[in-house]
């Protein structure tokens, strides 16, 4: 026979209190940090996009698409661009 959905949800919320009881984690040394410093800054490969000669104006970004037959690659956000809201 199947337990019932509330002996299920039971047991996941003392499954997710149990979880929640752990110390935190160790702060980062510093003798840890230029090599964590360094596992985590991306890559130049993983930065092709910075090559790549934007332009802010979507008026002239149409005029010379049109003069050379190309499409345009419109990157728009909502809000505050360091938030991203």
């Amino acid at each position: 026979m199947m337990p019932r959905i509330g002996t299920r949800v039971l047991a996941l919320s003392v499954l997710l209190a149990a979880c929640s009881i752990s110390r935190p984690p160790e702060p980062i040394r510093p003798a840890q940090f230029n090599a964590l410093h360094a596992l985590i800054k991306p890559k130049s490969a993983e930065q092709k996009w910075t090559q790549i000669p934007w332009m802010t104006s979507l008026w002239e970004a149409r005029q010379r698409a049109a003069a050379e037959g190309k499409p345009i690659l419109l990157w728009e956000t909502d809000g505050h661009p360091l938030g991203c809201t």
